[in-house]
Formats: structure tokens, C-alpha cells, sequence
């Protein structure tokens, strides 16, 4: 029985780490359909070849940061249980990838590819897995402290801040050191839309991140018997309420109605364990207007070029969603309780402090030492022809 039940164990977190891994064709997709066609070449490349860079850092240095596990053994240790430790750590290597995926999508159009790929590398072996440590893993004294002074620690089921936040914060930084697209905005305060290249593909990537989302949040239980039916219908609730809110405030904008379950389900990640089905609507229909307003001021009125409007979506709705697993899941408003609104504004706050502090330091280092961005005449060339040399389109 005790094999029977690893086994399912292992075949459960494996199809979650599928699930997860397949979502990174959806940054993909909503970043071709977003940015303009000569870098769209650029956007597919990026997204793979940053998971192969994080495969590598997390493998080597960021899960054993995070965990305190290595994987030098003999394979038949590493075997042990059915190899669940190695699914797990493939699980969770799907949600650190996730990172530099979320920055990738706000420094498009501009970045330079290998100080990218090098950040990619920084964070995923030492950022990101300080704060999932912190949070999931081995690295004490946050809990630790939020328990005994607040009798509940810091809870993020799925990652609304330990992955969104973290992500949409660090990709703040990065834009933030890049400035702006040439062209975006004029000398005189104009603003110069660059509107998205393709709404089918930028839909295809909302939709195939909206379906791989039940992986991440409901397989984040990581075994057979922690799955629970709530976690998936208040996922779908999150979905449904962002994409409703996008559509009214965004004014059937596509662009906005597509990234409004996204927005959703970034927010429900912490708390779709704990929250009744009513207080995950709320709390995606919260987000999905929390992100058409706050995307509308970074670009047109603060002038942050945020492409895909990473800091809104992933930032700002990953906090969100921190603090909202500390108001929906009280039992006083129909949750399943163990959560504070204390330990939960703070463990957010602690999050983007991290995100923050190591985004700075990575990305200002690169910009000091190699720079970050393509020459003026790169960019104008785009960035397929000027890094890849090939356009997405043979008559191109």
C-alpha cells in the first residue's frame, strides 16, 4: 500500500508539473500577440531558453536553498519513494521558471538577450528560492516570528506572491532600469501606442495559461490525499470573476478581457484553499479591475513601459491576492480559517521587499558591468533580426 500510495503520489505531482510546464507556451503565445511582429521571434526563444537556464540554477543551487535537498546521490537513492523527491522538484522548477517567464514579458522589445539570460540565472538560483524558502522551505525566521506573534503564519497555497509578486516585482525593477521603448513617448508628454501585433495568439496564450492554472493551483497539494475539489472551483471562480470585471472596466477591450482570468487566478493561488467559492469571485473580480486600472496609469499616465503589463497583472494582483487569503478565508466570512489578516499583510510585504532589493541589485550589476538594452537602431530593426537574424514571417 505504501508503494501503491507513493506511486500515486509521484503520477499526481508529474501530471501538475506537465500541466505547469505547458503553461510556459502560454507566456509565450501572450507575448508574441503582444509585441510587435519583428520581436516576436525574440519572445519564443526567450521564454524557452530561460527555462533551460533555470532547469540549471534551480537544479544546482535554488531548490537546495530553498529545501536544503540536493540531487548528488546514487539514482537509487534518488529513487526512494518512486522518485517523488525528483518530481517535486520538477513541480516546483515549473513555478521558479515562472519568474524570468513574468520579467521577460515587461523588458520586451529592448532587452539584450544574454545579460537576460544571465539575470535568469541569478535569480532562479538565489533570489526567487530566498523567499520560497522562506515561505515553503527551510529557511527560518519569517514563520517562525508571524506564528508567535499573530498565531498564523504566512499562507500562499499556490504562490500568489511567492511566484506572481516576487515575478511582477522584480520585472518592475528591470523595466525600471531599461526605460522606455524609443518611440513610446514623446518629449512633450505624447504617448505613441504600439498596439499588439496578433489578438489571436496573445488569446491563445491566455487560454492555454488559464487551463494549465488547475495544475498549478489544485496539484500544488503535492499528493492524492491533499487534493481537494475547493481549490479547483474557487480557481474557476477567480477566473471568472477577472474576466467579467476586465470586460466592463476595460471596455471590451480584447486585450484586457483576455488577461482578466489571468489576473484572477494569479490573486486565488494563495488563498483558494482557505476561501469559499463567494470570496474567490470577489477576489478575482477584484484583480481583473485592479489590473485594467493600474495597466492604464503605468502607461499612460506614470509612463512605465511595461509591455505586458507584468507589474500590474503579476505584482500588484499577486499582492492582492496575499492580503485577500487573509480577509476570504476567515471563517467569519465563510472560509475554512487558520489564516490572519496580519501575518498576511506582512508576508507580502516581506516578499516585495526581497523582489525588490534583488531585482535592483541583479539588474542594476548587469546594466553597470554590460549593459541591458539593444541600441537604438537594433530595437528600430527589431529584435529577431538584430539577435536571431530571422523574422517570424518569410516575406518579412
Amino acid at each position: 500500500m505504501e508503494s501503491l500510495r507513493s506511486g500515486n503520489d509521484v503520477l499526481f505531482v508529474l501530471l501538475g508539473a506537465i500541466m505547469v510546464l505547458a503553461m510556459h507556451a502560454g507566456f509565450a503565445f501572450l507575448e508574441v500577440g503582444t509585441v510587435r511582429r519583428k520581436n516576436q521571434v525574440n519572445a519564443l526563444v526567450k521564454i524557452i531558453t530561460d527555462f533551460a537556464m533555470s532547469t540549471i540554477a534551480y537544479f544546482f543551487i535554488g531548490y537546495s536553498l530553498a529545501y536544503g535537498i540536493d540531487f548528488f546521490a546514487a539514482a537509487g537513492t534518488l529513487t526512494e519513494k518512486n522518485g517523488y523527491e525528483l518530481v517535486k522538484f520538477f513541480f516546483l522548477l515549473t513555478f521558479a521558471a515562472a519568474i524570468p517567464a513574468i520579467v521577460s514579458g515587461g523588458i520586451a522589445e529592448r532587452a539584450r538577450f544574454y545579460p537576460q539570460l544571465i539575470a535568469t540565472g541569478l535569480l532562479v538560483a538565489l533570489v526567487y528560492p530566498l523567499f520560497e524558502g522562506m515561505v515553503w522551505g527551510q529557511i527560518a525566521g519569517l514563520q517562525g516570528w508571524l506564528e508567535a506573534r499573530f498565531g498564523f503564519g504566512f499562507h500562499d497555497f499556490a504562490g500568489s506572491v511567492v511566484v506572481h509578486a516576487m515575478g511582477g516585482w522584480i520585472a518592475l525593477t528591470a523595466v525600471l532600469l531599461l526605460g522606455s521603448r524609443h518611440g513610446r513617448y514623446g518629449k512633450s508628454g505624447e504617448i505613441f501606442a504600439h498596439p499588439p501585433s496578433n489578438i489571436p495568439f496573445l488569446a491563445l496564450g491566455a487560454w492555454i495559461l488559464t487551463v494549465g492554472w488547475f495544475g498549478f493551483n489544485v496539484m500544488s497539494a503535492q499528493s492524492i490525499e491533499g487534493i481537494s475539489g475547493l481549490v479547483a472551483v474557487n480557481s474557476l471562480m477567480a477566473m471568472v470573476g477577472g474576466i467579467l470585471t476586465a470586460l466592463i472596466v476595460g471596455k471590451n477591450d480584447p486585450g484586457f478581457i483576455h488577461n482578466g482570468p489571468l489576473a484572477g487566478l494569479v490573486a486565488v493561488c494563495a488563498g483558494s484553499d482557505v476561501m469559499h467559492p463567494l470570496g474567490a469571485l470577489v477576489t478575482g473580480a477584484v484583480a481583473g479591475a485592479l489590473f485594467v486600472i493600474t495597466f492604464t496609469l503605468t502607461q499612460n499616465r506614470w509612463k512605465i513601459d511595461d509591455v505586458l503589463g507584468v507589474w500590474p497583472l503579476h505584482g500588484l494582483c499577486g499582492a492582492w491576492g496575499g492580503i485577500a487569503a487573509g480577509i476570504f478565508g476567515l471563517t467569519s466570512l465563510g472560509g475554512m480559517g487558520g489564516v490572519a489578516f496580519m501575518p498576511q499583510l506582512l508576508g507580502t510585504l516581506a516578499g516585495i521587499a526581497v523582489a525588490l532589493l534583488g531585482g535592483f541589485i541583479i539588474y542594476g550589476a548587469l546594466k553597470l558591468l554590460v549593459g541591458l538594452r539593444l541600441t537604438q537602431e537594433q530595437e528600430y530593426q527589431g529584435a529577431d533580426l538584430s539577435i536571431h537574424k530571422i523574422a517570424s514571417m518569410a516575406e518579412d
